[in-house]
């Protein structure tokens, strides 16, 4: 059995400026409307859907894995936008990463208060990790 990730919801304060954001920074496709969401195509088989709730939300965290020249092209834009990422969740030094698991990794926060990674090296024990 294949199980994929086919999609994920997100809530938004605001979904367009939400979905531009992700699509923007991950270089992905232009956003689509796809009431009531807005969707954001990852790949062939995972899209962001962003909506707005009726009620407040907690952030959530959402990680991608990246090859190290798209990780590079993704922190260039984070860079020219002024996003502040930091190296872990728990770190306070702006605009540094990290080096865990053999490869490179960063957080940043979207503009509806998720905390999103990239990461270039699975983590330990993760399927298609370095061991």
């Amino acid at each position: 059995m294949t199980v994929r990730l086919d999609h994920l919801a997100l809530a938004a304060h605001d979904a367009e400026e939400s979905a531009r954001f992700l699509a923007e920074i991950l270089d992905l496709p232009a956003p689509r409307s796809a009431p009531p969401f807005i969707a954001v195509d990852v790949n062939d088989t995972l899209t962001v859907d962003y909506a707005v709730p009726p009620f407040e939300f907690p952030g959530q965290h959402v990680a991608f894995h990246l090859s190290e020249a798209e990780f590079d092209a993704v922190r260039g834009r984070l860079e020219a936008r002024g996003v502040v990422y930091v190296a872990g969740p728990h770190s306070r030094e702006p605009n540094t990463i990290n080096e865990n698991h053999g490869g490179r990794g960063l957080y940043f926060d979207d503009p509806g208060g998720h905390h999103f990674e990239i990461l270039t090296q699975r983590y330990e024990g993760s399927p298609g990790a370095l061991r």
